[in-house]
């Protein structure tokens, strides 16, 4: 049991080492395999696989055997009265044997070839509903990466602000010791520092739920210290055209193909309805061999072999509406289906509108992010420079230091955002993200 124990240990170290830094990939990769949603989806389709089987074989020979024994002791009456002498009774009575039966389906009305048919159908729309759920599950993966990602660098950049912020308050000290500074002065960042302390306990709380929720997605322990290796691949000047992006989320959507293979498999229901309409034909043979002792009737090891073929054929002449129903059930399926089909091209259409502009917005964003950052530094360094000669006062500098800061935290959520936006723009046009 030990033994056991430390193999599923060392185990655990060998997927997550501590302190290995996961990249976007990797991350990926061990959510989806883990991933009990897509356990769930990948059962849904090997049922649905089996469900072809299962109409298959109703189509071809059916071969069954069956055997029994009998016996029989008659205690009551000792004798028979059959004819004018009755017959003595003579125990016991017994009889054994087997039966096997072939039968083959010849005609259905189609029933047999159109179920099988929307199973397969009905298979492929589960498949790409499966491939669905995988694009699904990696988009989560990829919001709660760059999530972490986001909260990572809200707390590193708030202690960079923290650090900044305590070397001003020592170097305030210095100028209010030698007369060149107020009380207010060292107050007003003494105040700025403490607050700061405060947004950076909050900031660490999230960035460990931003870890949790990172964890739940790769399905892994909430509580594993997940560390993330990031890099940006640089911003590049795509032209992207809506109309080509829509035609290929009308070709590529799993959804829509989905949708295809149901409407495709609820005809063939509509002809399995009709298929009561039709009389049913089958062939069938059997062959009998039974064995019977009766020593009443003088009759011991008496074998008895036969066997026989022939034809049968049923045809429900009236059944009180029962195959009109069924039919016009599945014929208003289907038209639910391509109602439904159209509905999703019109969501579909928005939905690629929406992402499209969002990556536009977040590019630009993006850009104007770089200009910020920059000023905003310039800004700081000559404001420190005017502080450092008491030409600036310490609201100066805490604004310059507050607008870096605001600048790098909003530049770092926007490169998150634009690589988020990517991936939903690679999503909603039906293209694979994982």
């Amino acid at each position: 049991m030990k033994r056991i124990i430390i193999i599923s240990l060392l185990s655990i170290v060998v997927l997550f080492p501590q302190n290995k830094k996961l990249t976007l990939e990797e991350c990926l990769q061990t959510g989806l395999q883990n991933s009990r949603q897509l356990k769930i989806s990948e059962s849904v389709l090997r049922s649905s696989d089996e469900k072809v089987t299962e109409f298959t074989s109703q189509m071809l020979p059916k071969l069954s055997l069956s055997a029994g024994y009998t016996y029989m002791n008659l205690n009551h009456p000792t004798e028979l009265g059959f004819g004018p002498v009755p017959i003595k009774v003579m125990n016991p009575f017994y009889a054994y044997g087997m039966q096997l039966s072939i039968q083959q389906p010849i005609f259905t009305g189609f029933q047999l070839s159109s179920s099988r048919s929307a199973a397969k159908n009905t298979y492929e729309a589960i498949s790409f509903e499966h491939q669905k759920n995988i694009n699904n599950k990696a988009l989560e993966i990829y919001s709660a990466y760059w999530n972490l990602f986001k909260a990572k660098q809200q707390v590193e950049l708030t202690e960079e602000y923290l650090s900044s912020l305590n070397d001003n308050l020592k170097q305030t000290k210095d100028f209010l010791d030698n007369g060149l500074a107020t009380m207010n002065d060292y107050l007003k960042i003494k105040v700025q520092a403490s607050n700061t302390e405060v947004n950076l306990i909050d900031a660490k709380n999230n960035f460990e739920i931003a870890r949790a929720s990172l964890n739940k997605s790769l399905g892994i322990p909430l509580n594993e210290k997940t560390e993330i290796e990031t890099s940006f691949a640089s911003v590049q000047d795509e032209t992207l055209n809506y109309q080509d992006l829509l035609s290929s989320a009308l070709n590529n959507r799993e959804e829509l193909k989905s949708l295809y293979y149901k409407i495709k498999a609820g005809e063939d229901g509509i002809t399995a309805a009709n298929s009561e309409w039709w009389p049913k034909l089958y062939a069938s043979g059997n062959f009998f061999l039974y064995n019977v002792n009766a020593k009443t009737f003088s009759i011991e090891n008496e074998r008895m072999q036969l066997w026989f073929a022939g034809l049968s054929l049923s045809w429900d002449l009236w059944n009180w509406g029962y195959t009109s129903s069924k039919s016009s059930q599945a014929e208003e399926e289907v038209l639910q289906s391509k109602e439904s089909l159209e509905l999703l091209k019109d969501q579909i259409e928005l939905e690629v509108y929406n992402a499209y502009l969002k990556l536009q917005s977040e590019k630009q964003k993006t850009d104007v992010g770089k200009l910020f950052v920059e000023s905003a530094e310039e800004n700081l360094r000559l404001t420190k420079e005017k502080y450092d000669y008491n030409v600036a006062t310490s609201n100066d500098l805490i604004d310059a230091e507050v607008e870096l800061l605001d600048a790098k935290t909003k530049l770092a959520f926007t490169n998150a955002d634009y690589e988020l936006a990517k991936v939903k723009l690679e999503l909603t046009v039906g293209n694979r993200i994982y």
